[in-house]
């Protein structure tokens, strides 16, 4: 049997700078990382014997429970004050505060109710975030097997604990499949090999053993051989282990306490910017106003809550409303349809803008497990009959060793064999593996081999080739060979056999002598099933993969290329070359990288800074400790359910399952929510700078106007018609064209579409002021200045239903297809425009019938507006084309 058992006598070696501590332990620690076993039993205050009931009572109430503190999330009620600190909704305060002060009751009140709603959606949709993480937070694990001793002098019991009841200095026994409780030290191992990517990213079992062996040069913590860590799990053999620190002061509960995102999102400076320019035009306006009636119609004060309500109706009201209510309906048909939960709203948003997704290898493009490629002669042809004797290993020393299950690599090879085969050869023993050895050994009776017993050897082929009968020239050409395949990024087990004598005695590793070299098995991870496909989609988006992973630079760039990522020499980057690298040369060459590998946290988090800082807009994939600093650096994270609780907490995006098609869909309905925002945007500021350019220069342009160019009370109700048709956005279909290309809110791109589009307006709204002035009769009467407002409000909602179908619909409603929330939005607008002024409800707001002759002079005013719009919008489709 191989069994690790530490030495306790060895003297302290050189300590290593990295301490295991026991956590708020009053006496002396265990010592360091290097220190021997007899050391740190000696600081926990322990024994291999276990603690007893007492000590562990003790040390509960002082150290507390082994729970790693969870992030509890914020009530409905503080996510609706945070949701006020919201730039938009800023903007819209500062306009009821001004309604407030000159007794705009009425516009302050219709403000306050925006504000409210708004608010009251952001909170709930977070607030129904949280709930269903909560439903997703689970245990790193639930009991533990524990040898305690009810008194001094009593004989240790072994019994299974609730974890929270674990104590530094309890002894713990590990077995297949077990979660490691705690960080602990190993007292004894057998064949123990441990999964640790959740910490590392390392996708492959490590091996762990007892012996008091001195760390290597540059050996980091998670690389000693003698600690296993919280958040690790048991992938074969057995262990008894001491525990080193408990609860927080786990290295697994240390990673959340890692820098948190201080930065700006893309959403967070898409709001920012915009805000920035309706806050600018909204405090330019009012004083133009003003100015401009004091200067040219001798009027001052009195005309303020007319500026008021021109700066009301420039901004654009529902926008927090609109916005937080696309995000919502997105993030709610993620969850329902996809199983994908938004935990923050803003990060839907982001998720739409990213260009470039970081993500690891394992279980995103591959599955965590691996599957044969080739089996190769000692000639480097194929040869099936080494594959044979593989599976002939791997089955009898499942058999035989008594193991629970096989590891990945035996099962890859059951799966490629016929068990009546295997069963046709009698077991006769085994010697399991070792990972001192690394490797194991069958012992069969061949058929028709009467008094001979075989023994199959497979494992590692240094390993294997130092017990083989070869020449140097043999083994040197096998080596070669085998380190190309593993270049090429393929695992490589070596087989060979011998014949020996039938015997009654057991056999051990002495007799792994003088044996004749079979060949090699590769094997390769196996491709994600959906993986190629979402890839496919990605491109297709604009989205760039990059793979961010800690396992060699081969099997990296071998599973890209299988999945159709076309990755050259050049955009591959290895750790210790990011070392090197100063941030401004990081960003640069972070842009063509493909594969960055031996990556460990900090690397993940730098490199993710660096295309951040390159201007692209990241996202993040991770589900260990280790990828929390990434998390927390992108612009959004993404975390599949089955992740560690702590990733989880930290991401933005939690996902039902580690698939790429999640993602992808996340990304289309991110793209749908940005693109009916920015579609809302671009119409509404356009529209609503239009007309107050028009309002401006009516008086520069009809000085002899007696009477305002309309009445505020007609201004609010125009942009509350207007503003509750763009409400259709939220629930509109943006053209596939939005789907192209990253979805990003860009203040100056938006500003110097409102300018175009709005100059446009502006034409057309001057233009009915010809047509009211010189084809209407009489002006300067009561009679002719509600002809005069009537006339233009019907104008104004006429033109921006015309901007709606437009500018939002182009090609689609040129296609044919059913008409949308938009284009009905639309056509209510226009309604209300031609309804309204001749209703029984236009005379209270100051409006009246119009003549037959203004319809026809408006519709030829609209027809040539309508081919300016056509133009001047294919005009900037292929100026963003180009861009």
């Amino acid at each position: 049997m191989a069994e690790t058992t530490a030495a306790s006598g060895r003297g302290a070696e050189t300590p290593d700078p990295t301490v295991v501590s026991v956590p708020g332990a009053d006496g002396p620690g265990p010592g360091p990382v290097g220190s021997t076993l007899l050391v740190v039993l000696r600081g926990l205050d322990s024994g291999p014997r276990g603690l007893t009931e007492a000590q562990a009572e003790e040390r509960l109430a002082r150290f507390g429970e082994n729970t790693v503190p969870a992030a509890h999330g914020a009530s409905w009620p503080r996510l609706f004050v945070r949701s006020l600190r919201d730039p938009f909704t800023a903007v819209l305060g500062c306009l009821g505060l001004v309604s407030a002060v000159v007794f705009a009751w009425g516009t302050a009140s219709v403000i306050l109710l925006l504000v409210v709603v708004s608010c009251v959606l952001r909170a709930t949709g977070e607030h129904r975030a949280d709930r269903s993480m909560t439903g997703l937070r689970e245990l790193v694990a639930t009991t533990a097997t524990v040898q305690r001793r009810a008194d001094e002098d009593a004989a240790p019991t072994t019994r299974e604990l609730p974890v929270e009841d674990l104590v530094p200095g309890d002894v713990v026994r590990l077995g297949p499949g077990d979660m490691v409780p705690a960080d602990v030290r190993l007292l004894r191992a057998i064949g123990l090999t441990v999964h640790q990517a959740a910490l590392t990213g390392e996708s492959a079992p490590v091996a762990k053993h007892a012996d008091d062996l001195p760390p290597g040069p540059g050996a980091g913590v998670f690389e000693q051989p003698q600690l296993c860590f919280q958040g690790s799990s048991v992938a074969a053999g057995s262990a008894t282990a001491v525990v080193t620190a408990t609860g927080a002061r786990t290295r697994f509960a240390a990673a959340q306490g890692g820098p948190v995102r201080h930065e700006a999102s893309a959403f967070d400076r898409s709001v920012h910017g915009i805000s920035w320019i309706l806050i600018r035009f909204m405090l330019l306006t009012p004083p133009l106003v003003l100015m401009a009636n004091a200067a040219l119609r001798d009027r001052g004060m009195e005309t303020l809550p007319f500026a008021v309500a021109v700066a009301v109706g420039l901004t654009p009201e529902m926008l927090p409303v609109l916005v937080t209510t696309c995000l919502a309906r997105g993030a709610a048909l993620l969850a329902r349809g996809h199983g994908v939960i938004v935990k923050r709203l803003p990060a839907l948003h982001d998720i739409g803008a990213v260009d470039v997704l970081c993500l690891d290898k394992t279980g995103t493009l591959t599955q965590d497990r691996p599957v044969v490629d080739r089996a190769l002669g000692p000639d480097g042809r194929d040869d099936p009959e080494v594959l044979n004797w593989a599976a002939v290993n791997a089955w009898w020393t499942l058999q035989l060793a008594d193991l629970p299950s096989p590891d990945a690599l035996d099962e890859a090879l059951l799966d490629t064999a016929d068990e009546d085969d295997l069963m046709a050869y009698d077991g006769i023993a085994a010697v399991p593996f070792d990972p001192l050895r690394r490797l194991a050994t069958a012992v069969v009776r061949t058929p028709g081999r009467l008094g001979t017993h075989t023994l199959v050897v497979k494992g590692d082929v240094e390993a294997v080739l130092e017990r083989c009968a070869l020449d140097a020239d043999a083994r040197a050409r096998t080596s070669a060979l085998a380190a190309g395949h593993a270049d090429a990024g393929l695992r490589v087990l070596a087989v060979a056999t011998a014949e020996r004598p039938a015997r009654a005695r057991d056999y051990t590793p002495a007799d792994e002598r003088g044996l004749a070299f079979r060949g090699l098995v590769t094997l390769r991870d196996a491709l994600a099933p959906t993986a190629a496909d979402a890839l496919a989609v990605f491109a297709d988006r604009a989205v760039s993969v990059k793979v961010l992973t800690g396992d060699h630079p081969g099997t990296a760039v071998r599973a890209c290329r299988d999945l159709g990522i076309p990755v050259e020499q050049d955009q591959v980057l290895t750790a210790d070359r990011v070392d090197g690298l100063t941030e401004p040369e990081l960003a640069a060459l972070a842009h063509r990288t493909a594969v960055f590998a031996r990556c460990t946290p900090e690397h993940k988090a730098r490199i993710t800074q660096a295309l951040r800082t390159d201007g692209h807009t990241v996202g993040f994939l991770g589900d260990g400790v280790n990828d929390l600093p990434a998390l927390r650096t992108a612009d959004v994270g993404i975390a599949p359910r089955g992740a560690a609780d702590v990733a989880r907490e930290a991401a933005d995006v939690v996902l039902a399952e580690k698939d790429l098609t999640a993602i992808a869909h996340a990304v289309e309905a991110g793209r749908h929510a940005s693109g009916n925002v920015a579609g809302y945007l671009r119409i509404t500021l356009s529209s609503n700078l239009g007309n107050v350019v028009a309002m401006l220069c009516a008086g520069l342009l009809l000085p002899f106007l007696p009477f305002l160019p309309m009445l505020p009370a007609q201004v609010l109700t125009q942009n509350l018609c207007f503003d509750a048709a763009q409400l259709a956005f939220a629930y509109d279909r943006p053209p596939p064209s939005v789907l192209r290309r990253p979805t990003v809110l860009s203040p100056r791109e938006l500003l110097r579409f409102i300018t175009g589009f709005g100059a446009l307006n502006a034409a057309a709204d001057l233009a009915t002021f010809g047509v009211l002035a010189l084809a209407l009769h009489g002006l300067g009467t009561t009679e002719d200045e509600a002809v005069f407002h009537s006339g233009w409000f019907t104008e104004n909602l006429l033109t921006q239903a015309l901007v709606m179908l437009l500018l939002r619909l182009g090609r689609v409603g040129a296609q044919g297809r059913r008409p949308g929330p938009v284009a009905w939005a639309a056509a209510a607008l226009a309604a209300i425009g031609l309804l309204l002024p001749p209703s029984p409800l236009g005379p209270p707001l100051g409006l009246t019938a119009l003549p037959a002759t203004y319809y026809l002079l408006l519709t030829a005013v609209l027809a040539l507006y309508a081919g300016a719009l056509l133009a001047a919008r294919a005009r900037n489709g292929r100026r963003e084309a180009a861009s």
